[in-house]
C-alpha cells in the first residue's frame, strides 16, 4: 500500500499540497498577533480613510493576511484537480490541528516556569519571559473562535462559488472561477472574523466593524487580483509534473464526470 502511495504522482502531490496548506494556515494563526502598517512597508503616508462615520482608518493589518491569500490559491488548485470533498477534508484537518495547537499553547502558558528562565533575558530588554511568552501565544479566545469559524465558512463558500462558475463556463476562464471565488470568500472571511472577535467579543459598534471590514477587504481584493497569475503558474507546473492526460482525467473527476 505505502509503495503504491509513494509511486502515485497525484497522491504524492495531494499529500504535499495538504501538508503545505495546514502548515501555512497554522503559521498564519501564530503570527496573526502582530499588527503591521502596510503604508510603512512602502514608505507611504497613512491612508486616513473615512467610512461609516469612522475617521482616520489606515491599512493596519494582522501579519496573518500575508499568508492567507495562499490558502485560497491552494483551495482553488485542490478544487480544480481533486474536487470539493478534498477541499473540505484539508480544511477540516487544518481547523482540527490549529485548534490542537492553541490548546497546547495555552497548556504551555499554564505550566509553572523555572525561576531562572523568567529573568533570563533581562539583559536583552525582556524583564519577564513568562509574560512575554503569554503575550505572544495567548491570543484571545474570541479572536481564535472568530478566525477558525471565518476560515471554515469561507472555505465552504469558496468551494461552492468555484464550482458554480466552472459549471457555467467549463474549462475556460480559470482566472474567473479562481479569482471570483476568492473575492467572494474573502469578503465572507473578513466580516465573520471581525463580527465574532470584535462585535461579539469586544462590543465594537456595527459602524466600526463594517469600516474595518471594508479596509481589510480592499487589501484582500487587491491581493486576489495580483496573485491571479500564480494560479496559471501552478497549474502549468502540475500539468508538467502529472502529464496532460492525467490532469484532464483529474479535472473531469473533480467535476464528478467520467473520463471521456
Amino acid at each position: 500500500m505505502i509503495t503504491h502511495i509513494l509511486r502515485d504522482k497525484s497522491t504524492k502531490l495531494f499529500i504535499s499540497i495538504a501538508a503545505f496548506f495546514v502548515a501555512n494556515a497554522l503559521i498564519a494563526e501564530c503570527i496573526g498577533g502582530k499588527i503591521f502598517s502596510l503604508e510603512k512597508v512602502f514608505g507611504w503616508q497613512p491612508a486616513n480613510i473615512n467610512l461609516f462615520g469612522q475617521t482616520g482608518l489606515s491599512f493596519n493589518l494582522t501579519c496573518g493576511v500575508l499568508l492567507w491569500p495562499l490558502e485560497f490559491i491552494i483551495t482553488d488548485i485542490v478544487n480544480e484537480y481533486y474536487g470539493p470533498k478534498a477541499v473540505r477534508r484539508i480544511s477540516y484537518t487544518a481547523v482540527a490541528l490549529i485548534s490542537y495547537a492553541f490548546i497546547m499553547f495555552y497548556a504551555a502558558m499554564e505550566i509553572p516556569p523555572a525561576d531562572f528562565w523568567i529573568g533570563s533575558r533581562v539583559a536583552a530588554g525582556v524583564p519577564n519571559m513568562q509574560d512575554a511568552f503569554g503575550s505572544i501565544f495567548g491570543q484571545g479566545m474570541w479572536i481564535i473562535l472568530g478566525s477558525l469559524t471565518a476560515f471554515l465558512v469561507s472555505q465552504i463558500v469558496d468551494v461552492t462559488v468555484f464550482h458554480r462558475i466552472k459549471k457555467a463556463t467549463g474549462e475556460k476562464w480559470i482566472w474567473l472561477r479562481a479569482t471570483g471565488s476568492t473575492l467572494v470568500s474573502q469578503l465572507v472571511d473578513s466580516f465573520i472574523v471581525l463580527f465574532i472577535a470584535f462585535k461579539i467579543g469586544n462590543g465594537w459598534s456595527w459602524k466600526l466593524v463594517l469600516a474595518i471590514c471594508v479596509v481589510n477587504y480592499i487589501y484582500k481584493f487587491t491581493m486576489a487580483i495580483l496573485l491571479t497569475p500564480v494560479i496559471y503558474l501552478i497549474e502549468g507546473r502540475i500539468e508538467k509534473y502529472l502529464g496532460p492526460e492525467t490532469t484532464r482525467k483529474m479535472k473531469l473527476a473533480a467535476m464528478g464526470k467520467e473520463s471521456e
